[in-house]
């Protein structure tokens, strides 16, 4: 059968010469390519010397004639295919099924299907299984990344013994092997990254195979962009292993060292910077204060879905003597579609809401109008004029009426997720982790100890505040904090937190109900913690038990002198008023707590801190001596051997336009937002991660380490 060569299907892989640029887009193009059956037509016209089959208006031509087709995925490449394609986008592509292959699946002899899978050992035997039993007219076989050549050769003897040979029409390596959250983040998709490469009972075998994944993967990201970046990464441990694994392949791969250009010119190429999630350890645990941050932390939310409990009315129940139901809320939200979303995901949570209520109030203003013209029609048919200026003019605004209940309903799916976060907030007055937990990273407390021990100690044994992983986490970030606390110390304050919840308990449990009432249903029997929340205590106590031993063998950084406090814009009573308004209009039961966290929210959230990996990306992309652009390893695949950076100050360096920072063992939302302070009109900056994770997450990978 016919094998298509890995280096052709790089060009399927490069983002479409017109339209938007960009990660998402670029591997946008690339599965869409591979929908529309196109790369075997495309190859065969640029070898008759055609013109790019790659363009939008072909890319369009060739999707209109798509026959209808299945698409194959397992597992992992469905997280692939998630946040780039709806299932209405699918169909509009022509997959008329999608299915998983390990599932059961019927045959369908007349239809054609596109398998999506990673290259391995079970995914090949399954496919090649289906190839002999004809389930499909043929088969189009993607694999997400390179298939190696004895896997391959295997994978070949396997279907000819099979006599499956007549079924695949194609073989095709994608390099798409990363999920693209958004324009300017992706994540590897790797679990437990953390974990896998601090295993201290990991083999070198082991630490091999992690960092090439890794660098294999980070390939996919490079490829897809169709650019040679520069790497930079700080000398020894994983970093370093994973940037010369990566330099080597681009190296070695003739299409894509060979390219002049792509999204970039060869003179101002992207940096990539890779970094060890060891060298901050309080970002993924800190509490956050912008919208798409406190949304991944305190609600259900994962591949731009969010989850959450919503309380029915309770006139619906009254008299029947039943607890209001609880219905449970699934959402999705797209931060590059989303207006709303990608206009203040990375704003404070007081100015989301204020914005939200304004759009919400200007909308149903402007709809309250049109309506009120028409009479309450809904069509520009209600219109009925013998013409003159009004008329048009009339009819025109009810044909924008549609897009305004559009743009209406997604404002109130915000109002919602933006209430449900609220009510956690409050509940676990969050406001006074975020300011506590902030001023002992920037080292507020540096000159007095005493004080930070004191504070956190008192906000650590409040049954009334937070629930066992927010003290848990207040904890952790005083132990990283520098110049605050000893060995000793850190044991008090954990002492603390433990006898105040095993003797009080949580008025807030991990599920957010309240601690007593849920004692009762679990059958706590140490103060009012439920079962749940005595074996997060013991997680916790595991993780902070865990950091103190890499504090103790000084393999961690501590923070205070690695961040860099700034205010940012915003008073302390427009923060209050912008949450007064909104709780003027939410309905929660813990009135008298929403209304001290409207008080701290106000003073809270106008700070901002750079996180340690925003400092070292903006300290290489400014090029600023004696820091990071100094110290970091500089490799350029296009260059034999390390470059060294003394060198270069001599010579004229073209500016960072685009900036990829990667982070190895697991990233947050926090830390996304924080690298954006790093961009500006000029400079683009994407956020990638072996995988991202929220607090609780990352909690649990510290103490299985433990």
């Amino acid at each position: 059968f016919k094998i298509r060569n890995p280096t052709k299907t790089m060009v399927a892989i490069s983002p479409p010469t017109q339209g938007p640029s960009g990660l998402k887009a670029a591997q946008l193009s690339a599965v869409t390519n591979m929908l529309a059956l196109s790369n075997i037509d495309a190859d065969d016209n640029n070898k008759s010397g055609g013109g790019s089959t790659y363009g939008q208006q072909q890319q369009q031509q060739q999707r209109d004639a798509n026959p209808w087709k299945l698409l194959i995925y397992d597992t992992h490449t469905r997280s692939i295919i998630s946040p780039l394609l709806s299932v209405s986008q699918l169909r509009s592509n022509g997959v008329t099924l999608h299915l998983l292959l390990n599932s059961d699946r019927e045959p369908i002899p007349d239809v054609p299907a596109v398998y999506f899978v990673q290259p391995t050992q079970e995914n090949l035997s399954i496919i090649a299984r289906d190839c002999s039993r004809n389930l499909y007219e043929r088969a189009h076989l993607h694999f997400s990344t390179r298939i190696e050549r004895p896997v391959m050769e295997e994978f070949a003897r396997l279907v000819v013994n099979t006599g499956g040979l007549s079924s695949v029409a194609s073989v095709h390596d994608q390099f798409v092997d990363f999920v693209c959250l958004e324009n300017n983040l992706f994540s590897l998709n790797v679990p437990q990254s953390y974990c896998v490469y601090n295993n201290p009972g990991a083999t070198e075998r082991d630490m091999e195979l992690a960092m090439g994944n890794i660098a294999t993967g980070l390939f996919s990201v490079v490829a897809t962009l169709g650019c040679v970046p520069v790497i930079r990464c700080p000398r020894g441990g994983a970093p370093e292993m994973v940037a010369r694994k990566l330099c080597k392949l681009i190296a070695e791969h003739p299409t894509l060292i060979r390219s002049k250009d792509g999204l970039h010119k060869s003179h101002n190429r992207p940096v990539l910077v890779i970094m060890d999630r060891n060298m901050d350890l309080i970002t993924p645990v800190q509490h956050a204060s912008t919208y798409q941050a406190l949304v991944d932390d305190v609600l259900d939310h994962k591949a731009n879905r969010v989850e959450f409990n919503v309380k029915q009315d309770a006139n619906a129940t009254a008299g029947r003597g039943r607890a209001p139901p609880v219905v449970r809320k699934k959402l999705d939200i797209d931060p590059d579609i989303d207006p709303f979303y990608s206009q203040h995901k990375f704003n404070p949570f007081p100015e989301a809401i204020e914005s939200n209520g304004a759009e919400l109030q200007e909308v149903s203003a402007r709809e309250q109008q049109i309506r009120s013209k028409t009479g309450g029609a809904s069509a520009p048919a209600a219109v009925v004029s013998p013409g003159g200026g009004d008329s048009t003019e009339l009819a025109t605004a009810v044909e924008s009426l549609p897009v305004l209940l559009d743009r209406k309903k997604k404002l109130e799916v915000h109002t919602s997720i933006l209430q449900a976060v609220m009510n956690e907030v409050a509940a676990r007055d969050v406001p006074q982790f975020y300011e506590l937990e902030t001023s002992l990273a920037t080292g507020s407390y540096k000159n007095d100890p005493s004080s930070a021990k004191k504070e956190v100690i008192e906000l650590a044994a409040d049954p009334s505040k937070g629930n066992v992983n927010d003290k848990v986490r207040l904890v952790i970030v005083y132990a990283l904090s520098n110049g605050v606390g000893n060995t000793s110390d850190i044991d008090e304050v954990a002492q603390a937190m433990k006898e105040s919840l095993e003797t009080k308990g949580s008025t807030i449990s991990a599920d957010g109900a309240a601690g007593s009432a849920a004692a009762a249903e679990g059958g706590g029997s140490h103060g009012t913690l439920t079962k749940e929340d005595r074996i997060l205590l013991e997680s916790g106590l595991r993780a902070i038990d865990y950091l103190k031993k890499l504090r103790s063998m000084q393999m961690i950084p501590t923070m205070s002198s690695m961040m860099q406090t700034e205010v940012s814009g915003g008073t302390a009573s427009s923060g209050s008023d912008m949450l007064s308004s909104f709780m003027a209009r939410a309905t929660n039961q813990a009135t008298g707590l929403l209304a001290k966290a409207t008080d701290k929210l106000g003073t809270m959230l106008g700070k901002t801190h750079k996180h340690r990996s925003t400092i070292a990306v903006e300290n290489i992309c400014e090029m600023r001596p004696n820091t990071e652009d100094d110290d970091y390893l500089y490799l350029d695949p296009r260059v034999r051997g390390d470059v060294d950076v003394a060198a270069l100050r001599n010579a004229a360096r073209a500016p960072v336009r685009e900036a990829i920072a990667f982070m190895i063992g697991g990233g947050c939302y926090g830390e996304y937002q924080n690298l954006q302070m790093v961009a500006n009109e000029r400079r683009s900056v994407t956020y990638g991660s072996t995988e991202i994770v929220d607090p609780s997450t990352f909690l649990n990978h510290l103490a299985k380490l433990a």
